[in-house]
């Protein structure tokens, strides 16, 4: 789950933190629902907040498993064969719940703003900025995990531990200039590696983005997967 306001100078745990509870509540809240689910979810969510260019693009991967706990905790409910909940209802759900933070956030003096930005620190022109969004379709991808559920763990480790760009992907750097593939993925896929060459001032502005605040955990456990629930 990725919202377009999250892209910008602000306070970046503070935001990331309402991206994860936002997303994390979404999930819970539809799953609860007895004409969806029925049950109390379990999740793993990681966030990730690179795209193949090294741009700024924070979203949320999570491993959910394909059931969830009955509300009296006695019984599994396992979803239908290949489907959990509907995309469109839980973009819907996510839409309302980060912006309602988002406000929230700036009521209570919390967010900053520089530069280009610094005019949204009124409110009125804060509580404006989102209004196209608050209209727009905001998308969920859902997908069960490739090669079955044994591949979730493999898939959620290539997110958990890297860096923006890997040496291997590194073409040349100089004092100047820093060349490195990228995929373009609006391009067919046969065209989409391609190489992508920036001022070394810029790489280095790009790959300092993706350096996450001190202490913060960029994986955490939800529902029936979190560590109090564990204890339990």
């Amino acid at each position: 789950m990725e919202p377009p306001l999250v892209r910008g100078p602000w306070r970046t745990a503070v935001v990331y933190n309402l991206l994860f509870r936002a997303s994390a509540e979404t999930m819970t809240t539809i799953a609860a629902e007895p004409r969806h689910l029925g049950a109390r979810i379990g999740m793993t969510s990681v966030l990730h907040t690179w795209g193949s260019a090294m741009t700024h693009h924070p979203h949320i991967h999570m491993v959910v498993p394909g059931g969830g706990l009955s509300p009296d905790g006695a019984r599994w409910i396992a979803c239908r064969r290949g489907f959990l909940m509907p995309v469109k209802v839980l973009g819907g759900l996510f839409r309302r719940l980060f912006l309602e933070g988002l406000a929230a956030l700036h009521r209570a003096g919390r967010l900053r703003f520089f530069g280009a930005r610094a005019g949204l620190a009124d409110p009125a022109a804060f509580a404006a900025h989102p209004a196209p969004l608050r209209r727009a379709d905001w998308v969920v991808y859902a997908k069960p995990p490739f090669g079955g559920p044994e591949q979730a763990p493999a898939y959620l480790s290539r997110y958990t531990h890297r860096v923006a760009i890997s040496n291997s992907r590194l073409v040349s750097a100089d004092a100047l200039t820093v060349a490195f593939t990228w995929k373009d993925y609006r391009a067919p896929e046969q065209r989409r590696r391609r190489v992508m060459r920036l001022a070394t001032d810029e790489f280095i502005r790009r790959f300092l983005i993706h350096v996450l605040p001190d202490g913060f955990h960029r994986i955490r456990h939800y529902g029936f997967l979190a560590s109090a629930a564990r204890r339990r």
